[in-house]
């Protein structure tokens, strides 16, 4: 499995650098394709080797100095789901940009360039070391170049508004990083390590201030107050890098480095759990207020990724507060809500791309002139407000029910999981509203003049549409296993 892993992440590096060289615009996103296919072929199969040899966690250390792990790579039924996940997106994403990058594309007319799907290559790499890696310093690495190549995809169209808002996001989450360098410093001057499993066995404080040092640098990445204004603004990059970047990868770097942390940590101090769930309270209702006036779908869909990216670090607090199935629920929520949100983020690429706008007001009727469009808008809506059978309900009744559970012992809990089920029920009327205003009736002039989706367009809404059902089946059965024994 390291082999293979390590291979995994190497391919989309190795594809970036023959993307670079490519001038043909025909050839290189096929290219670039064909490398992200081959990284997802080698996710599925690290899973499936993984699943064979029936074992909770394989550890393999790859880079150490003496007794000092640098770099190491962990393979749990957590890190092989959303290696999946992250990576199988990836390539989704890519597929879906072959037809999206295009001089056809009403809102950016723009050709492809090579440095689109190298950075792409580059992040899809950068997630996949990530997520498998076992260390503090392997996970700093490749957050910082998620970082990089996050700035990059965002300026892609070179406006000014386009780099500034890369420039925020570049800073934020850099700042956000410091959280990580803190807390990987203080776990090595305490374990002599940088081994995240190290943690268990330290005191309370050491404890203490790796998970919030941690707990920090997640909020940067996963756009949580106070550190979340650069995720509306970044929807100025091409919506392909909205749906990987700001929905499926980048933002959920955060939720999955403190669930990494939180499940090394063993007995887990209570503090850490009370901040961070009021922490993630606070944000979910300023989510929730922040996209009732947004009439850009992209900036919507920007301050609800906010709202439920709150859902998972309030299933992560709960853990932290005693919560076993409150952890299986925060991890089934990174993986669905990743589909569930792409597709949606997808829905607003195809409507630009189509009709050359993303203004509610000016889209209405798109069930008329574009059936598969308006049924993929429905399906995102009904998946992210967690109606079933739609993959966001298996993610948020867990949550609901590990929180009520441990309410029964500290009210201000239960208090606490009533507002975020005012919130969600909300968050469904709000967005069914939307629904009516923009996908039923008679078709807009914007609308009435829209042009088709190409078939790789097509191809991946589909695909996201039936993963927003199967991806809740796909993570029960993969979190059954005994890993938590």
């Amino acid at each position: 499995m390291d082999n293979l892993a390590l291979i995994t992440i190497i391919l989309p590096f190795i594809g970036a650098f023959v993307v670079g060289l490519i001038k043909n615009e025909q050839l290189f996103p096929k290219v670039a394709t064909i490398f992200a296919a081959a990284a997802t072929l080698g996710a599925l199969f690290i899973a499936q080797q993984w699943h064979n040899a029936a074992q909770t966690s394989v550890h393999y250390d790859i880079i150490a100095f003496g007794h000092t792990v640098i770099f190491g790579l962990t393979f749990d039924a957590v890190s092989t789901l959303i290696g999946v996940a992250v990576v199988g997106l990836g390539f989704l994403i890519v597929l879906y940009s072959c037809g999206y990058l295009t001089t056809k594309n009403k809102e950016h007319s723009h050709p492809p360039m090579p440095r689109f799907y190298a950075f792409l290559l580059i992040f899809i790499g950068a997630m996949a070391g990530l997520v498998y890696s076992s260390t503090l310093i392997g996970q700093l690495l490749f957050f910082e170049i998620t970082g990089a190549c996050s700035w990059s995809l965002i300026s892609y169209y070179q406006t000014p508004k386009a780099q500034s808002s890369a420039m925020k996001a570049l800073i934020i989450t850099h700042v956000g990083a410091i959280g990580l360098y803190l807390a990987a410093a203080f776990l090595f001057s305490q374990a002599g390590t940088f081994d995240l499993v190290a943690l268990e066995q330290q005191d309370p404080t050491t404890k203490t201030v790796v998970l919030f040092g941690v707990m920090f640098a997640a909020w940067g990445k996963s756009a949580q107050l106070p550190m979340q204004i650069w995720l509306p603004n970044a929807m100025e990059a091409p919506t392909p890098v909205s749906a990987y970047l700001h929905a499926a990868s980048m933002v959920k770097v955060g939720v999955y480095i403190f669930a990494r942390a939180v499940m090394s940590a063993g007995e887990i101090p209570t503090v850490v759990g009370n901040v961070g769930l009021i922490m993630a309270m606070i944000t979910l209702v300023y989510g929730f207020l922040m996209y009732l006036p947004q009439t850009d779908l992209k900036r919507l869909l920007a301050y609800s990724t906010i709202t439920q990216l709150a859902y998972i670090f309030i299933g992560l607090s709960l853990f932290a507060l005693g919560s076993k199935l409150a952890l299986i629920a925060a991890i089934a929520y990174i993986f669905n809500h990743a589909f569930a949100k792409s597709l949606f983020f997808l829905v607003a690429g195809s409507l630009a791309y189509a009709t050359g706008g993303r203004s509610m007001p000016r889209l209405q009727g798109i069930i008329q002139k574009m059936p598969l469009v308006g049924a993929a808008f429905g399906v995102a809506a009904l998946a992210i407000s967690g109606v079933p059978p739609f993959n966001g309900f298996f993610s948020k009744f867990p949550l609901f029910a590990a929180g009520f559970s441990l309410g029964e012992q500290q009210t201000w809990i239960t208090v606490m999981m009533i507002i975020a089920l005012v919130e969600s029920t909300a968050t469904f009327a709000w967005l069914l509203y939307k629904f009516g205003q923009c996908v039923l009736g008679k078709p807009s002039e914007d609308v009435q003049n829209a042009q088709p989706l190409t078939l790789s367009m097509n191809i991946v809404l589909i695909v996201l549409m039936v993963m927003s059902i199967c991806s809740s089946f796909i993570a029960a059965y993969w979190l059954e296993m005994p890993w938590l024994a």
